[in-house]
């Protein structure tokens, strides 16, 4: 008897991102593999966003559209209306690698409480800018953010079992927060050896460069203790010189 293929929910959350916003809802609409269920959570936008996403309301399986708390209430809001067997959050300005993404990632095993692979970044233009500064590891677990966040929220399918709420305490850098959470409850990891999402450089975090930072700090201290922490960062610094010689 075939097994059933697994159910994949997308989070794609938007607020005033008319020119992006289509590019994103194609990328997952037109994917090869069909057990998926579309769900776009939208700020309120005023700048024509949502008169995109009606067009294609048909094919999504749920959609909002008002004022929310920041991007990790929108964000908790998709999650709490999910029933998927796995979850991805792809926002607005970022894609799923190619259209046969998805068939390929669950291709790769059966069953994995996490799926990950390698991030594109793209610029405005939509020109390659390369990998992130932080490479995939070869291994992932809940340590491997010791030096970095090296696994994008938009290239982890994680199984919904697992994902728990953002912490609303985090304005931008929850997202470590809640893959850290999630990879410590994690069993069965599977690296996809492959691209599986575009990231359009500049977003919140990037515009609010030091809040985003200091998050990330006391968020690592948290997972990894004070002083294991500071030498972290010391070899951070040290690699982001050396990088620049």
């Amino acid at each position: 008897m075939q097994k059933e293929k697994p159910l994949l929910s997308v989070v794609t959350i938007v607020y005033n991102d008319a020119k992006h916003i289509k590019r994103t809802m194609l990328s997952v609409l037109n994917q090869t593999y069909k057990h998926i269920q579309y769900i776009i959570i939208d700020g309120a936008s005023k700048d024509g966003t949502v008169d995109i996403i009606k067009k294609y309301q048909d094919n999504l399986f749920y959609f909002s559209s008002e004022p929310d708390k920041g991007i990790y209430d929108a964000m908790n809001k998709g999650l709490a209306v999910a029933t998927g067997d796995y979850v991805l959050f792809m926002n607005s300005g970022d894609e799923i690698y190619a259209l046969d993404t998805v068939e390929k990632v669950f291709a790769c095993a059966d069953g994995a409480d996490i799926y990950y692979g390698e991030t594109l970044r793209i610029n405005e233009k939509l020109e390659s800018l390369g990998p992130r500064k932080h490479l995939t590891p070869e291994q992932f677990s809940w340590k491997s953010f010791k030096y970095g966040m090296n696994v994008g929220h938009q290239a982890i399918y994680v199984k919904r079992a697992l994902a728990q709420p953002y912490d609303l305490k985090y304005r931008l850098s929850g997202d470590i927060d809640w893959i850290l959470k999630i990879a410590k409850r994690a069993k069965y990891i599977v690296n996809t050896q492959m691209y599986v999402a575009k990231f359009l450089e500049g977003g919140a975090s990037k515009q609010r460069q030091r809040e985003s930072l200091k998050e990330r700090y006391l968020i690592l201290q948290k997972y990894y203790g004070f002083w294991p922490n500071i030498f972290n960062h010391f070899i951070i610094t040290l690699k982001a010189i050396l990088k620049k010689q």
